[in-house]
């Protein structure tokens, strides 16, 4: 070559120079010497720019250019390059198959298509963490480092209530105004707190609380529909005329145990006022869930008031409901009462089972302990802990079972429910399956993290394929509450030694 048709520039060249030169070049020779060579900025512009390229074989240009990208050509040996270069320059078609190869592959290299490739590899993986989750760390189990059973803690309740009643939602621990109040938690909360009355020691804030929660029923009960509207604003409107069954059915369970559970004769003389209102709506009803809400306050209310016909003609019209529904859909592989497993699942058997022993209908009764024993079956992952039914596609008949979101409330219902079954039949089994449930809520889970707050006793609100939803909201806080308060009711009901023994996570 002579000066006429060879330039070179011994230089550094800025970007902008740089890609001028590329865009006013036919071929780009890339000669590195060295096999290791593991990243040229170059030779990914050149093939961002659609260009034929000749290269040597170092590990970087061996991926970039194969399926047909480029020519690769001996370390070291100019006249191969020359060939190639000659080649190329003779075969017009081959050069442009080549340019359109590279700048197809240069394509998926520019920032906004590298991103959507991140986007899509971490819904990839989070799709795959969904089906099969990796767990943060090993935690210990209660069965490998025994551990007491949390004392009950209103600090995160107390934080969530104002003088209307429990706020909804919460940002992190901050409660969320935004959202207003529900019938569904303070009906919760009502209970709660009156179970809490004789556990927490100097505890003067429960009978403020249950004054609280038991006004907002009050409240929220039409007396011209005879149903209870379920949310509120924070402006203290109403955002509907009539709430859910299923709110309405929360309500009565909550009016049934404020009934058994009242400090006093005037708050039990409130609740059972309202009480008695409010079951009248039940017979109508169609939704599983609220049959079984009201199932619980119905028979806890009959405990102090077992003459009261009325409320024994409509548990006795609820219990046919719940098992004629179980009749119709049951079979073998799904003893169930839907076709779908969705929410309070567990709230389902322990209706079937409360009703079934209440009633002495032995056929009730175990139908409702197949259906637990068929719940925890398919919420136990082989591991040995407790995997609830998520909320994110539930679980279909003849279908696959959602992984996550997994919620606090199904671990709940499935304690009372196993509680039930302790209770109708002394099978102790039953305390073991209890624990299991309640351990998901100390990190005996699909990823061991806790979602139970120890400082505040507040909870996470449910657990997801990249961890726990770190806002502590009012059913979350209340279901792990009353699971506390649940167990520690059982403890103090077992009076054997072995009994207590067997209780791990309820040991002193």
């Amino acid at each position: 070559f002579t000066d006429k048709h060879l330039i070179f520039h011994n230089r550094f060249v800025d970007l902008q120079e740089l890609c001028e030169y590329l865009g006013a070049t036919d071929i780009y020779v890339s000669p590195y010497p060295n096999a290791e060579q593991i990243v040229s900025g170059t030779l990914a512009y050149a093939l961002g720019c659609g260009k034929a390229v000749v290269s040597t074989p170092y590990a970087y240009a061996k991926e970039m250019l194969a399926d047909g990208r480029g020519r690769l050509v001996p370390f070291k040996d100019s006249k191969a390059i020359a060939q190639q270069v000659i080649d190329l320059f003779d075969n017009d078609l081959e050069r442009h198959a080549m340019r359109k190869r590279a700048y197809a592959c240069g394509r998926n290299m520019i920032w906004k298509e590298v991103a959507r490739q991140y986007l899509g590899l971490f819904n990839e993986v989070k799709q795959h963490r969904e089906r099969c989750p990796m767990p943060v760390f090993k935690a210990k189990t209660l069965d490998v480092s025994p551990r007491e059973l949390p004392q009950p803690k209103l600090d995160h309740l107390i934080r969530m209530t104002d003088d209307v009643g429990i706020l909804q939602h919460a940002n992190f621990i901050v409660p969320n105004r935004y959202h207003g109040y529900c019938t569904d938690d303070n009906a919760r909360a009502l209970i709660a707190v009156l179970m809490a009355r004789d556990l927490i020691p100097n505890n003067e804030a429960t009978p403020n609380l249950a004054c609280i929660y038991l006004s907002f029923l009050h409240h929220a009960f039409d007396e011209e529909t005879g149903r209870f509207r379920n949310f509120m604003g924070y402006d203290r409107r109403w955002l509907e005329n009539v709430g859910s069954e299923d709110s309405h059915g929360r309500a009565v369970w909550g009016l049934g145990e404020a009934v058994a559970l009242a400090p006093s004769v005037e708050i039990r003389s409130a609740a059972q006022a309202l009480f008695e209102k409010a079951v009248a709506a039940l017979p109508g009803f169609s939704s599983p869930r609220a049959w079984a809400f009201a199932l619980k306050g119905l028979h806890t209310y009959l405990s102090w008031f077992r003459g009261d016909s009325e409320v024994r003609r409509i548990r006795d019209i609820l219990t046919d409901k719940i098992f004629d529904k179980y009749l119709e859909t049951a079979t073998d592989d799904w003893p169930w009462v839907e076709d779908q497993l969705a929410y309070a699942n567990g709230k389902i058997a322990q209706a079937m089972i409360l009703s079934g022993r209440s009633m002495g209908r032995s056929h009730i009764l175990q139908a409702g302990l197949r259906s637990l024993e068929w719940l925890l079956e398919i919420q136990t992952d082989p591991k040995g802990h407790f995997v609830p039914v998520g909320n994110n596609g539930w679980y279909p008949r003849g279908g696959s079972k959602a992984r996550f979101d997994q919620q606090p409330i199904e671990a709940l219902n499935m304690i009372e429910a196993c509680l039930e079954a302790f209770e109708s039949t002394e099978d102790r089994k039953w305390i073991s399956h209890a624990q299991t449930c309640f351990e998901w809520f100390l990190g005996r889970n699909d990823l061991n993290l806790s979602l139970y707050d120890h400082r505040t006793g507040g909870c996470c609100d449910g657990l997801q394929a990249d961890g726990p939803n770190q806002n502590q909201g009012a059913e979350s806080t209340l279901v792990c509450l009353l699971s506390i308060l649940y167990l520690h009711r059982l403890r103090s009901q077992i009076l054997s030694a072995e009994a207590v023994g067997e209780i791990k996570c309820l040991s002193v």
